[in-house]
């Protein structure tokens, strides 16, 4: 086609760039899912499905007092007439309304399966359930035929429902909401009815309050649960001077004898779901303290989980301390009071605008309803003044509507009255208006006279106009309000445990092969040498520790790594390469283990006869790669280190593979987290390619030292060992004959 065929095939359209038709077309979908799905009015507090099936369940009759119908005759009522969306959607929103668990002030009664705290969407479906409303349903509609509303087409324009309905209470406030709208969202907490409504009264009486004295009313939120509320005064009222924050919610637990009962749990938090994760730390071993865990909720107590500990020993505090902070027996909640407000547009409000605004928006209704009945009245009074004229002048006025052609300009003539007036009495039955007597006309003319002047004057007093909302709150709070479910209580936000606490106490003896395969045994009494290796391997070196503790590694660039001993695999196995746990450089080999808490000491040497004293936390990190511990020389290599028991009485013992012993003050021997350190024993260099260090041992006062020679074992006692007392660095004595090839020392 050419350019004018072109332009003849679409003459008449309207041609936009496709760049300014996408920013137009996605706009308007994000102004309809702002406006008209996700977020609320602040005035009802309702979305617009909301909003629509409690209008429709009123049109239906299903008032408080009515008979229940069944659930998807609402649905199908809001959905042909007002809502045309899903029908599973619908029904969603209108459970939700109807749950106590999700409500804090439910709007619906349910009768039949509406879903359980275990799991709210496990409600029956429409076609089984019966609904109607429930009372404080009333605080919504009550008002919603006096004027008090603007009314717009529905979806095809065959009926009008409300653009929003006329509570007497801030709605908004009391039950929450949530939504996520496009580029926002909006979470707003539950609250308790009578608090509310007192900030409002306070509000009313001093206009210039600060959010803070407002705080002494509405001291938090109230979730239909009874869990507390652990968040900070000052974190609450920064949440309320912001409109932005967070809200910590925490299960209630008592002692039962020797079992934990857990009692309360979070707003929306399934107890099912608590269980799960608690029996899943249960079995990977990290609930040591935990025996059993019970699910024994039913009608009478919907929820009661009991936790059976392993003794009556264990800390009650300590344990539930953990589960808070590790499960959601403890909840946090996103506080967003982001709401559609009184010009239209949405807006995250403090608590003073978010009051301020829905008194005025409550002020304007009443404004509008007593305005309406102003006119009510003043039509009627306008009506019965024609009828009086009627009354006092009955034969001629039946005299003129018997021969008058046209009676209705004959009774405007003779009596000036208006057409109104005209109309109403000749529709009104003439046996009806016989009966009719001046002294009741005159008394409903006095009665409507005193309704117009109490009107008017609340209308042009803005005091008598406050008062009139101020008192018809406090009757709502008194009728409807209860008291506070959802204690405050000053509590810290939970903190787990820490690994080690979570593990029993036990003795192990962790060992090293020489390809570098590990494994724990329980006990001291583990004859490592004696255990099974995997083909062409066997035992390297064994250390002796706690299962709460860590275990650190060096390998041949002097390179610590560390792990916590529990995780270790058992001795009954071949244990796995701790290749697999940690990242050494490429043809490192592990040479050496120890183990022990972070503050004790550990004598830390290489073959070259080089070393320094340093804690074991020196040793320790989480670092897959290591840390750099012991600097090693050309052909070193990282000898076990010795435990420290006394640096100022300890001496440190180092012997060489020709047999020669030196003992000295450990305290000679420098503290360092890190280096080569300093010299041990003396190695001469003429013999530093054949003769090497074997082993250091750290010997106290009273102690023993085994010096393992093949298959025999000689002893010395603390006091034989000054025989081979010198200076540190200096060359030692030499052992007898026969014992100079050492493959080791060990201390009793």
């Amino acid at each position: 086609m050419n350019d004018d065929s072109i332009r003849t095939a679409f003459h008449g359209y309207e041609q936009i760039p496709l760049r300014e038709y996408a920013e137009r077309a996605y706009l308007d979908y994000s102004m309809y899912v702002v406006l008209d799905r996700a977020l609320p009015f602040i005035g009802d507090g309702l979305k617009p499905v909301q909003r629509r099936i409690v209008y429709a369940m009123s049109e239906l009759g299903l008032a408080a007092s009515a008979k229940p119908k069944k659930s998807a005759r609402t649905v199908g009522d809001v959905i042909g007439k007002y809502h045309p969306h899903g029908d599973s959607a619908c029904y969603e929103a209108l459970v939700l309304m109807a749950q106590p668990f999700s409500y804090r002030y439910p709007l619906i009664d349910g009768q039949g399966n509406f879903g359980s705290s275990d799991d709210p969407k496990s409600f029956a479906a429409m076609r089984y359930t019966e609904s109607k409303l429930t009372p404080i349903a009333e605080v919504l509609l009550g008002e919603l035929g006096q004027g008090t509303v603007d009314w717009t087409p529905n979806f095809d324009g065959t009926l009008e429902e409300p653009t929003w309905l006329p509570a007497r209470l801030p709605h908004l406030l009391l039950n929450g909401t949530t939504g996520i709208a496009v580029g926002m969202a909006t979470d707003v907490p539950p609250h308790n009815l009578r608090e509310v409504v007192d900030a409002c009264v306070h509000l009313l009486d001093n206009p210039n309050a600060t959010v803070r004295e407002l705080c002494e009313f509405v001291r938090g939120p109230d979730y239909p649960t009874a869990a507390e509320i652990i968040t900070p005064t000052a974190d609450l009222l920064a949440m309320y001077e912001t409109g932005i924050g967070n809200v910590r919610a925490r299960g209630v637990f008592v002692k039962e004898h020797a079992n934990i009962v857990v009692t309360q749990l979070p707003y929306q938090v399934s107890p099912s779901k608590v269980i799960e994760q608690i029996a899943t730390q249960m079995r990977a071993k990290k609930l040591p303290w935990l025996e059993d865990i019970r699910d024994e909720s039913d009608h009478a107590n919907p929820t009661r989980i009991v936790l059976v500990p392993r003794s009556n020993r264990v800390d009650a505090e300590q344990l539930m301390g953990h589960l808070f902070a590790t499960t959601d027996l403890e909840k946090s909640y996103r506080a967003n009071f982001n709401v559609i407000g009184l010009d239209g547009r949405p807006q995250v409000k403090h608590l003073k605008l978010f009051l301020s605004e829905w008194l005025a928006f409550r002020q304007d209704t009443v404004t509008r309803r007593l305005k309406y009945r102003l006119e009510k009245v003043e039509r009627r009074l306008h009506l019965l003044e024609g009828l009086l004229v009627a009354f006092l002048n009955l034969d001629e006025v039946i005299r003129i509507i018997r021969t008058e052609d046209e009676p209705k300009d004959a009774l405007i003539a003779r009596f000036e009255l208006s057409e109104e007036q005209a109309d109403y009495i000749l529709e009104t039955k003439l046996k009806q208006l016989a009966r009719l007597e001046e002294m009741k006309i005159r008394g409903e003319q006095d009665e409507l006279d005193s309704e117009r002047d109490r009107l008017i004057a609340r209308l042009d007093s803005k005091a008598k106009l406050k008062k009139l909302v101020k008192d018809e709150l406090l009757a709502d709070a008194k009728k409807f309000g209860d008291a506070r479910r959802s204690p405050l209580v000053a509590r810290e936000a939970a903190q787990a445990l820490a690994e080690t606490e979570l593990v029993a106490s036990e003795p192990v003896t962790v060992v090293l092969s020489e390809k570098g395969w590990v494994r724990a045994a329980k006990g001291h009494d583990i004859d490592a040498a004696s255990l099974g290796y995997r083909e062409g391997d066997a035992l390297l070196a064994a250390t002796r520790g706690r299962s709460t503790q860590q275990v650190a590694f060096l390998d041949s660039t002097g390179r610590s790594y560390s792990t916590a001993a529990h995780t270790l695999p058992s001795a009954r196995g071949n244990g796995e390469p701790l290749t697999g746990r940690f990242s050494p450089p490429a043809g490192a080999a592990f040479q050496a283990l120890a183990s022990g808490d972070n503050d004790a000491r550990f004598v830390i040497a290489s073959s070259h006869g080089y070393g320094f004293v340093t804690r074991f936390e020196n040793l320790t990190g989480r670092n897959k790669a290591g840390k750099a511990l012991l600097s090693l020389g050309e052909g070193a290599r990282a000898l076990q280190p010795a435990a420290v028991n006394d640096i100022a009485a300890d001496r440190i013992v180092a012997v060489t593979s020709a047999g020669h012993v030196l003992a000295f003050a450990l305290s000679d021997l420098p503290e360092l987290d890190k280096g080569k350190g300093n010299k041990i024993i003396e190695i001469p260099k003429a013999k530093r390619g054949t003769e090497r260090v074997v082993a250091v041992a750290v010997v106290p006062p009273g102690g023993k030292l085994q010096v393992k020679s093949g298959s025999r074992t000689m002893t010395l006692s603390f006091r034989e060992l000054d025989d081979y007392v010198g200076t540190r660095g200096a060359r030692g004595g030499l052992l007898p004959r026969g014992w100079q090839k050492v493959d080791g020392l060990s201390v009793e």
